[in-house]
């Protein structure tokens, strides 16, 4: 993907929390990040100088894509999952079974409340992941002081220290009820659901009464509980004992087309998604269902126990077509993730109109605002040369042309100088202006709107002089220039060679400097392949036995020298050359080669 496209999805960045998704260009996910604000966050990475790591990645990027989440817990959760999921390069790989911890209350006959690594299938309820450890730790520690469990790890047949200070339930002092469990377990669900004002407005009057009092280290504790809490129970939900495989389906319409998202939730951990965009024939209900029902025939996409989609769609034909149970979530977290669904088919949807909308102003539009600025009727095509040789030698010269301000390579043209020895600057320009318009002229091809020089006044009027002069042709002619640090400047037009004003932030001025640096590449690469072939060929013209027919199989068969050179004698005889001319090809090649 161009610079030039990265730039315009920087620009369409939503400002919300997310995940991003760095590609090379073999499209492989190399890095994956989280950001609270996924524009401010993914700009970083393309504006000013980065070291090390950063700059490496940075040079490996070619595309990147985003997943919008509820909140910076979402998007730091999902991070880690897709970090485990592709195990990208650039990341600090987690090792095989690292993850965020639960917290747990056992599923026994007096319970506690543990931090686990892993979910089981035991019965316990389960909290989290929780992407802060450290708060999760402090967090248990906080609910077992408020509603104390079982905390030592038997029965002593006595009441443990803990008993006493008011952090654990008791029961090696005595029998406790199921009851009492049930209700302090159902405060320990309520608090982890995110039920904390009460508490959290307690521990602050503790703390403004602790910083009054002086004691600034007790106030201190009590404002770490209160974050503890925030960094992660508040509007954390329960994770279901039953971990049915999900997949969410959402979708986004407007202008004609469809965006359609798939949330895949595995072992209740949002693990994938996938999108795609297609023009809409029908109803984006009928599209939907249509696009569904062919998803799961991909033998590759099995289905899940449980797929959501909007009300919309008619859930009983879809559960009849594909032999599963689908609904649509009313409320709660199902219902914010198949709404988060869709609202990243919107974000992909809205990202396509407006990439598409910036590409022409930058194309058509740029077209527009540079006649404007140069006075001319609107132009459709543009022509531009530049010529290359290294101190007069192999020069060449060589022609792109854009279309709507659109490279148009079918008429790229490549010249060979033959009427000009050495650095001529002057006459190099009027030969390819010659050959380039009395040729379009005899065989009655459309002319450009418009040439440009990839130099100063001495081409501009080299072709000046071609075109009006001896081809009667009117065609305005601009000069490219460049400042002292060989960037494009501008241009220069009309007889006394005034500069047009551009303004380097415009189209019509980014149009001009991709026009030169497309030029310039195309004859840079031309005279290199010119210069590397000549110094092929003037190896083998000072071979005995090496005519015209034999240079021509071997340029067609090795193209470079080096391949010649590391080629057998054998491999040169399958050619159609003796075995004389072969042996004798190889002893020349071997004494031009420079001793290591």
């Amino acid at each position: 993907m161009s610079i030039e496209i990265i730039e315009n999805k920087l620009q369409l960045l939503p400002d919300i929390p997310g995940c991003y998704i760095m590609k090379n260009k073999e499209d492989e996910i190399i890095y994956i990040g989280k950001a609270k604000n996924l524009r401010n966050r993914v700009r970083s990475y393309f504006r000013g100088e980065h070291e090390g790591k950063t700059k490496r990645l940075v040079e490996d990027i070619v595309d990147f894509e985003t997943i919008v989440t509820g909140s910076d817990k979402e998007a730091l959760l999902l991070e880690v999952t897709l970090i485990q999921k592709h195990q990208p390069k650039y990341n600090i790989r987690l090792k095989r079974g690292t993850s965020y911890p639960y917290l747990k209350i056992t599923n026994e006959k007096d319970p506690q409340l543990v931090i686990s690594s892993e979910v089981e299938q035991d019965g316990a309820y389960y909290f989290g992941p929780y992407p802060d450890v450290w708060a999760a730790s402090e967090t248990k520690q906080l609910i077992q002081k408020i509603y104390p469990l079982r905390k030592c790890n038997g029965h002593q047949g006595r009441a443990c220290l803990y008993y006493h200070i008011g952090q654990c339930i008791g029961p090696c002092d005595h029998e406790i009820p199921k009851e009492e469990y049930d209700r302090q377990i159902s405060r320990i669900k309520s608090f982890l659901n995110g039920n904390v004002t009460d508490i959290k407005r307690d521990l602050k009057q503790k703390m403004q009464e602790a910083a009054e009092e002086m004691n600034y280290e007790r106030a201190a504790e009590f404002r770490d509980q209160v974050s503890y809490i925030e960094r992660t129970v508040e509007k954390q939900s329960i994770i279901s004992n039953n971990y049915t495989p999900r997949d969410f389906f959402n979708y986004y319409m407007d202008k004609g087309w469809i965006s359609i998202q798939v949330f895949f939730v595995r072992q209740a951990t949002l693990i994938k998604r996938e999108a795609t965009m297609f023009p809409i024939y029908d109803t984006p209900e009928e599209e939907l269902m249509s696009f569904m029902i062919q998803y799961y025939q991909d033998k590759n996409n099995q289905k899940p126990k449980e797929i959501y989609v909007p009300d919309t769609v008619d859930r009983d034909v879809l559960e009849e077509a594909l032999e599963a149970k689908v609904m649509t979530p009313q409320k709660g977290r199902k219902k914010e993730l198949l709404d988060l669904t869709g609202k990243n088919s919107e974000l992909a949807l809205k990202e396509k109109f407006r990439l598409i909308e910036m590409k022409e102003r930058k194309t058509t539009g740029a077209m527009e605002e540079l006649s404007q600025r140069m006075g001319l009727p609107y132009i459709e095509r543009i022509e531009a040369f530049d010529h290359s040789n290294i101190q007069g030698t192999n020069p060449v010269s060589a022609m792109v042309s854009f279309k709507d301000g659109v490279p148009d390579k079918t008429n790229y043209r490549k010249y060979k100088i033959k009427t000009v020895v050495g650095s001529n600057e002057y006459a190099t320009t009027q030969e390819v202006i010659r050959r380039r318009y009395s040729r379009l002229l005899k065989e009655r091809k459309p002319l450009p709107d418009l040439i440009l020089m990839d130099g100063g006044k001495i081409q501009v009027n080299a072709a000046v002089d071609v075109l009006q002069n001896e081809l009667s042709l009117n065609i305005p002619v601009a000069g490219m220039v460049k400042d002292n640090k060989h960037r494009t400047a501008g241009l220069i037009f009309g007889e006394d060679f005034e500069p047009v004003i551009l303004d380097s932030r415009s189209q019509s001025f980014h149009l001009v400097q991709r026009i030169q640096e497309e030029v310039h590449r195309f004859a840079i690469t031309f005279h290199r392949n010119v210069r590397s072939k000549n110094s092929f060929t003037s190896q083998l013209d000072d071979i005995e036995g090496v005519g015209p027919k034999t240079r021509t199989k071997v340029l067609r068969h090795f193209k470079s020298m080096k391949r010649l050179k590391e080629a057998d004698i054998e491999e040169l005889t399958k050619l159609g050359i003796s075995k004389g001319v072969a042996e004798r090809i190889k002893a020349t090649l071997e004494q031009t080669t420079p001793s290591g």
